[in-house]
């Protein structure tokens, strides 16, 4: 039903710090024009890409704080994000603002119309000369702007046309655009997106019935990992799924997690061009990180984590192509 999952974000304070630490650290592109900051909407963005070209890598890497100054461009959003951190807890270490999804074309559209004949909440953002387009958050009401999980079942989710994100033409081809001359151990795309759920048939049963949005393929059960998950594809095959987990056991590493820190983002996961030349940029770049040599979370493969310490503790994952 979406199209893209616009990005993996991470709501942290100091988010020009953290676009320089994703640089050095993991050897992310970085650019001036991808840093996003406007008078009126006090917020900064920094739109980062693990590969140059958006055709190739369209889910971005997304470090972003809100400013404590008065929002004149949508001055009910910071109710919004009050309850959205009090939602998530505001110890949280990997929180997010909005889980974005993109349509194209008409689709947005009939999202809405479909919204409105079910008489389900959400709220419009309004249209500015520094974001002249429509972003609507699930969950809210104008009159009631803070957040409640009854439609997403707790994904935070933020929909918006994808044609104000000027993607290349590439972006849509079909096959999809692959990199040309990958160098040993280049970041192809992000894959995936963790998110921790209380109650995965919860979840899911309100995406099905709010939004007509079903996973990819059957419910995963992964005993070694202690978690259930469903994957949460889109039409563009280059897209980062949304990973929605359960933990089934306490002390796994999602169960943990979940237990310390409650639900909300977990993982980024990225894809790289033979993980093994990727282990020997990270040595070089002094960034501590663990090796699994067999990780049942991509089918028994290898799967590089990077120390949370590294990250202001936030999970970046690699794994092969």
């Amino acid at each position: 039903m979406f199209d893209l999952l616009m990005s993996a974000d991470m709501m942290l304070a100091d988010p020009d710090g953290m676009a320089d630490i994703l640089v050095r650290k993991l050897g992310v592109h970085s650019h001036p024009n991808w840093r996003q900051a406007f008078g009126d909407h006090p917020y900064v963005a920094h739109f980062l890409r693990v590969h140059k070209s958006l055709a190739v890598a369209p889910t971005r890497l997304e470090p972003q704080w809100h400013l404590d100054r008065p929002n004149h461009g949508d001055p009910m959003f910071p109710i919004y994000l009050d309850s959205l951190k009090d939602y998530q807890g505001v110890h949280r270490p990997i929180l997010t603002h909005a889980t974005v999804l993109a349509l194209q074309g008409d689709k947005f559209d009939l999202l809405m119309e479909k919204l409105m004949r079910r008489r389900l909440p959400f709220r419009m953002a309004r249209r500015t000369a520094d974001m002249p387009f429509d972003r609507m958050w699930l969950g809210c009401t104008p009159e009631d702007p803070r957040y409640r999980p009854d439609v997403d079942g707790g994904l935070c989710i933020e929909v918006m046309p994808i044609e104000p994100l000027q993607l290349p033409a590439e972006t849509f081809a079909m096959p999809p655009v692959q990199p040309r001359d990958p160098q040993p151990g280049s970041m192809v795309r992000v894959v995936a997106r963790g998110f921790l759920v209380r109650n995965l048939d919860e979840t899911l049963r309100r995406c099905s019935l709010n939004l007509d949005w079903e996973p990819k393929g059957p419910v995963e059960h992964l005993p070694r990992e202690g978690y259930r998950r469903a994957s949460m594809g889109f039409t563009l095959p280059n897209s980062a799924t949304l990973d929605i987990i359960e933990a089934t056991r306490w002390n796994s590493e999602a169960g943990v997690y979940v237990s310390t820190w409650g639900p909300g983002p977990w993982y980024i996961r990225i894809a790289v061009n033979g993980l093994a030349a990727k282990a020997e940029d990270l040595k070089q770049r002094g960034t501590r990180f663990t090796w699994i040599e067999d990780s049942e979370s991509v089918g028994g493969k290898p799967l590089i984590r990077v120390d949370p310490e590294e990250l202001r503790g936030q999970l970046v994952e690699f794994v092969d192509d």
